[in-house]
């Protein structure tokens, strides 16, 4: 009897520990999408390192068979999800987190003109994955498998134009809704059913082109609004009815907008941030408390954001600047006001990323990354290393999870490890 009691509890305990660790690996921060689970460029994960060794990080691992792309990582249930060219294809790529290949694929047919590398990165949400093509081809797939869903052909399918660039827009999802923006007649932006691929609802009155951000989504006075840069406008729309909310044109707010608008528009306390690169410079509004209308609060000339993005972190706002398309500085600007904090150079402009108490800092020429202190009061690096491996520009966003940070560059992926009790 007593041996049984005995293994009885040996074997309830032996579960515990098994719950457990079950428990962590669920409990681990994914990234399920462009630029963070708010596409704000946050992480809420903890415990990460605050300075790096010489050298930087701990290399984990990194593999250079991915196709050229500057698709980031989607990260979900112990699974990165990617994108690359290969032969003039895309390939959605699986990867496990001890870097080795679960499955690639093919899904459409890159951009056909300058820059064809794949750029938008995978949307996960529950079972399923979507993904955009450069020439405007929606795709959803079966998470586990790669297995491919069903197809929409939404540029074409909505009468949409190309740019310059074709289409780099990574998909937004909202309950059963799936939001894209194929900038065609009556329906610059456009809502599907997520698990069928049918048309919910089109933005009828507005046939404004897409050009290249992808959308947030926010909720202000009751209703959920996505909120996204066209061609001609920065517009909000009700993202359960598909009524344009506002229109705000940029000949209205900042002259010599270039029409390429790559930079998603950034939402926190009531206001609205945009920027656009290219000498255009960038803009606050306020939104009134019912979400119908905006106010120009500011204007500023100084953080202008090519397609590194944003991240506000205590009333401030830190970014790269556009000097051309080789140079830029580092700027940090108050959210309230737009002063600006600081102006200063650092190697050339990048992509942008904040957690646990630090700003991720990726530059594009040379590929150094940099741990930043958030602080208005200068561009302070505490930590930094070059990216050696892949090839191509450094245009990527990196991203964070589970303690690993995870830098693409071209063809190549590499984790890095910044989680402080695994650093010693």
């Amino acid at each position: 009897m007593n041996f049984l009691i005995k293994n009885t509890k040996f074997l309830f305990l032996l579960c515990c520990i098994q719950i457990l660790f079950l428990l962590n690996i669920v409990s681990a921060d994914d990234w399920p999408q462009f630029r963070g689970i708010n596409r704000d460029g946050k992480s809420a994960e903890t415990g990460l390192l605050n300075k790096w060794p010489e050298g930087g990080p701990k290399l984990l691992w990194s593999i250079d068979e991915l196709g050229k792309g500057n698709s980031s990582a989607a990260i979900v249930k112990g699974v990165i999800y990617t994108t690359g060219m290969m032969e003039k294809k895309e390939y959605l790529v699986a990867i496990s987190l001890d870097g080795k290949i679960k499955w690639q694929k093919q899904y459409g047919d890159t951009w056909k003109n300058s820059y064809p590398e794949s750029r938008s990165t995978p949307t996960i949400d529950g079972d399923r994955i979507y993904v955009m093509s450069g020439m405007g081809q929606l795709f959803c797939f079966d998470r586990k498998t790669g297995n491919q869903i069903w197809t929409v052909p939404v540029v074409e399918k909505f009468q949409g134009e190309y740019h310059r660039w074709g289409i780099a827009e990574s998909i937004l999802i909202d309950g059963n809704y799936l939001f894209c923006t194929p900038g065609g007649p009556n329906a610059t932006m456009v809502a599907l059913d997520k698990m069928t691929g049918k048309t919910i609802w089109t933005s009828k009155g507005l046939s404004d082109k897409s050009n290249y951000a992808s959308p947030i989504l926010f909720e202000r006075g009751g209703k959920k609004i996505i909120a996204t840069m066209v061609e001609k406008s920065f517009i909000g729309i009700d993202a359960k009815t598909g009524k344009v909310i506002w229109n705000e044109k940029y000949d209205n707010i900042l002259p010599k907008n270039k029409s390429i608008n790559p930079v998603s528009p950034t939402y926190y306390k009531g206001g609205i941030y945009i920027t656009a690169g290219y000498n255009w410079g960038s803009a606050m509004f306020e939104i009134s408390a019912d979400g119908t209308q905006l106010k120009k609060k500011w204007l500023d000339n100084t953080l202008d954001v090519h397609h590194g993005g944003v991240v506000v972190v205590d009333g401030y706002i830190y970014g790269a600047n556009w000097h051309n398309n080789k140079n830029g500085n580092w700027i940090c600007l108050n959210w309230e006001t737009g002063q600006v904090m600081y102006d200063e150079p650092w190697f050339c402009k990048g992509s942008i990323m904040y957690a646990d108490g630090m700003l991720y800092c990726y530059e594009e020429k040379k590929g150094h990354v940099a741990l930043v202190k958030p602080t208005p009061e200068k561009f302070d690096v505490v930590s930094s290393f070059q990216i050696t491996q892949g090839s191509g520009p450094f245009w990527a966003h990196p991203t964070i999870s589970d303690g690993v940070l995870y830098i693409r560059h071209g063809e190549a992926l590499m984790a890095f490890s910044i989680k402080a009790n695994l650093n010693g």
